[in-house]
């Protein structure tokens, strides 16, 4: 057990399944979280992981929500509503994000440690009940050089989350390159599956996402090189490796039908955003873009072009918005 409190912003996916952990383990965990109906609805029935059974935290919604003097703040939040919490939030070196993205304010924060999560987790929108739809880790960690007092409190907390047994939890040394091998793959999921309106899996089913999602990985994995970016293996294979595979004729096509079942029924984080006129296209795809700077990078221009346009023109998700997206670059992809 911690010896201080835990408050969850965000009572999504990943913010449910880490209350979900830390209840079990015996902490005292606040779930924190806009929706007034999924906040009466976890006062009243818990929060539930499908297939683990039920915790009763406590829930309190934002609003109402007086940041605590000492607490673990897990920020589970997208990351385009991270400015309203850290405008609210005084103390920012309680804050461990659980985020996906990049977001350049909270970036200048103080805080000590981050996680990275690569398992999926999809919550019912409306209510806190969560599925763990994909298997993988918790990588947690330190982002910036830290004293031993806020090493051992990152270990704690990585040990708490960890005795549920929900997931692997894995304590790291430095969480950076995690986070950076992460987005090279959030960067060309999200995008392409958000746009078509289709699961994971139908970028390794469908031959013309099937190439986009191919080459939009490697030009991901190009500028993080580029940038001189650490990487760090998150899933079966390193990016390095990643990589070579995707320069090997034939080779991703083939291994992608060892992958495809995996993926299949999963969803991207942005899937449900991007008819709300909120994604998170600036987090990942525009981070990538800042970052290449000079060094060309034609398909994340593309991707987040067609994203704006799809939110900005309330276009539903089509696989013609990827068509539209082969035909705007200048080498081309057939379908």
């Amino acid at each position: 057990m911690l010896n201080k409190p835990v408050h969850i912003l965000g009572a999504g996916g990943i913010g449910v399944a880490l209350g979900w952990c830390l209840m079990r383990s015996g902490c005292d965990v606040t779930m924190v979280d806009t929706h007034s109906g999924k906040v009466s609805t976890g006062r009243k029935n818990g929060i539930t992981v499908i297939g683990h059974g039920v915790q009763f935290p406590k829930f309190i919604e934002f609003d109402k929500w007086k940041p605590p003097n000492n607490a673990y703040v897990l920020l589970c939040t997208k990351t385009y509503d991270n400015p309203v919490v850290l405008q609210q939030l005084q103390n920012k070196s309680c804050l461990v994000p659980v985020q996906n993205g990049y977001d350049p304010e909270l970036d200048q924060q103080s805080h000590p440690g981050e996680g990275i999560a690569s398992f999926v987790s999809e919550c019912l929108r409306d209510l806190p009940i969560t599925r763990i739809t994909r298997p993988g880790s918790l990588h947690i960690g330190a982002r910036r050089e830290v004293t031993d007092a806020e090493r051992r409190e990152i270990a704690e907390l990585a040990g708490a989350i960890s005795r549920a047994g929900l997931f692997p939890v894995e304590l790291v040394e430095d969480v950076r390159p995690y986070k950076a091998a992460k987005l090279m793959y959030n960067a060309a999921i999200s995008p392409l599956a958000a746009s078509a309106g289709v699961d994971n899996g139908e970028l390794l089913t469908d031959s013309l996402a099937k190439r986009l999602f191919f080459r939009l990985l490697q030009e991901n994995y190009a500028i993080l090189k580029h940038a001189n970016v650490p990487l760090a293996t998150i899933g079966p294979f390193h990016p390095d490796t990643v990589s070579k595979i995707l320069r090997t004729p034939g080779l991703a096509s083939l291994m992608a039908i060892f992958f495809r079942p995996s993926l299949r029924g999963t969803y991207c984080s942005m899937a449900p955003d991007i008819s709300t006129g909120r994604t998170e296209i600036d987090a990942y795809n525009g981070h990538l873009i800042q970052l290449a700077g000079d060094f060309p990078c034609p398909l994340n221009r593309a991707a987040y072009a067609l994203v704006e346009k799809i939110v900005s023109q309330q276009l539903p998700p089509s696989r013609e918005h990827l068509q539209a997206m082969a035909a705007s670059l200048s080498e081309g992809v057939s379908s």
